[in-house]
């Protein structure tokens, strides 16, 4: 390393608290734009809004999640956050939390369904069986919240939906996070990159308002996970750099 990267490297470490290869070859490859990246992906972690254990739950959150599944950020971010302290079951509940993602399948589908089935002649009925209602209320009571983007689907498949409730609910009965540091989760992966679920991002961000979050708390939130485009950089210097010293000289092109 040159003089300029090792002191890059340094702020690195003074800014995000570790250092590991994925960095070390970007710096290598160009310093410039690793400066330029120190300076964007910094700014959450310099300011002091959320603690430093928290914002690296909000990283697995966005490397964990079923769109995304970056393991060498996973990783990485796990291994911060217990060094943060994080307890197993704090970062246990992060990946439930994230764990949920799923249903989103469902949050998009079942209204397409339910417009599809009703042009087709077949009305799915908008009045709840005593056990619907129970199942309703079990929710509002484990989950804190109702949306109408719930109602059709506790309509056509209340033992779907009642599982999903025990699914979802698990960390919210036996949990150790407080509310809405699960909401900063949630709002995670909904806003992330690779997700962008607006409906339920909305929502969330409702929540954690409700549960006394800041706006600074959750613009840092969304900072954070809006440094995912690096990532393409993690993948893909180490796998440039692999094949030009495998690519003889004579063929590869300079600036």
């Amino acid at each position: 390393m040159t003089e300029q990267q090792r002191a890059l490297r340094d702020r690195f470490i003074d800014t995000f608290g570790y250092w590991n290869e994925t960095w070390n070859d970007l710096l290598i490859a160009d310093p410039d734009f690793f400066e330029s990246y120190l300076h964007f992906g910094g700014v959450p972690h310099r300011s002091g809004h959320l603690e430093p254990k928290i914002k690296e739950f909000i990283h697995i959150a966005v490397d964990g999640a079923a769109t995304h599944l970056f393991a060498p950020g996973l990783r990485e971010h796990i291994r911060n956050a217990i060094r943060l302290g994080a307890a197993k079951e704090e970062i246990m509940e992060v990946l439930e939390l994230t764990s949920t993602l799923g249903i989103h399948a469902s949050n998009i589908g079942v209204p397409i369904l339910v417009q599809e089935l009703e042009k087709a002649g077949l009305t799915i009925s908008k009045e709840r069986s005593e056990r619907q209602e129970q199942i309703k209320a079990e929710f509002e009571e484990k989950r804190g919240y109702w949306n109408a983007f719930w109602d059709d689907m506790l309509a056509l498949d209340p033992d779907f939906f009642d599982a999903y409730t025990h699914f979802s609910g698990v960390p919210w009965v036996s949990g150790v996070l407080e509310p809405k540091v699960k909401e900063f989760i949630y709002t995670a992966f909904d806003v992330a990159a690779t997700h962008l679920y607006e409906i339920g991002l909305r929502q969330h961000i409702q929540n954690a308002i409700g549960y006394g979050a800041t706006k600074e708390e959750l613009m840092e939130v969304i900072e954070i996970a809006s440094t995912l485009g690096i990532h393409a950089c993690n993948v893909g210097v180490p796998i440039l750099l692999e094949e030009l010293r495998n690519t003889p000289a004579s063929n590869t092109v300079t600036k």
